[in-house]
């Protein structure tokens, strides 16, 4: 297999700078304990208020193979392509209100994100990979998996082991293998003020 890692500029953490989002998976099942620690990450990242407004439907092809077909069939039809290879997917939800007043949340993206984030970092330090997707149905998703009126879908995530970029379309084989590429600090990282 291709080296995926970060080609950064400074040193990284080896789960930050190995962590990628890889489009083809082996067929191998993620041991629940493994798949635990994953989510385990996810609970303990920060939150407002410490709210954890994060929600994962976790479906596991092996073992789910209904639930697993019903977050399938919520995916774009470029997903589709690629997606069902993964042993297990998820559908990331955010709470937009806080529990103990009702009030709204607009920080709840945000800390679904970090939660998101740090269980990308747990799997890539696992062996593992995660592949997050904007393109899901998420009116859908939202009756079909009985999320709550005041809870948004925000994305949905494939978890596995990364498989054989020949394994997929063609177009896609050559982006699972094209050199990673980043914007440069210079043109995000400001000091003292915006400077775009």
């Amino acid at each position: 297999m291709t080296d995926r890692t970060a080609p950064a500029d400074t040193p990284l953490l080896p789960a930050i700078a190995a962590r990628w989002s890889p489009r083809a998976f082996r067929d191998e099942a993620v041991p629940e304990e493994t798949l635990a620690r994953v989510l385990e990450a996810g609970r303990w990242a920060s939150s407002c208020f410490n709210e954890q407004p994060w929600a994962f439907i976790v479906a596991r092809r092996h073992r789910d193979a209904d639930a697993f077909a019903r977050i399938f069939g919520l995916l774009s039809e470029n997903n589709r392509k690629w997606a069902g290879a993964a042993p297990v997917l998820m559908v990331a939800c955010a709470r937009t209100r806080f529990a103990g007043n009702g009030n709204p949340n607009i920080h709840a993206w945000y800390d679904l994100g970090q939660a998101t984030s740090a269980m990308a970092i747990e799997a890539s330090g696992l062996g593992l990979q995660m592949h997050q997707m904007a393109g899901i149905d998420r009116a859908r998703a939202k009756q079909e998996l009985g999320v709550p009126e005041d809870v948004d879908v925000a994305v949905a995530i494939a978890l596995g082991h990364p498989g054989d970029p020949s394994s997929l379309p063609e177009a896609l084989a050559a982006r699972e293998v094209a050199p990673r590429v980043r914007k440069p600090r210079a043109a995000w990282a400001f000091t003292g003020r915006w400077e775009g």
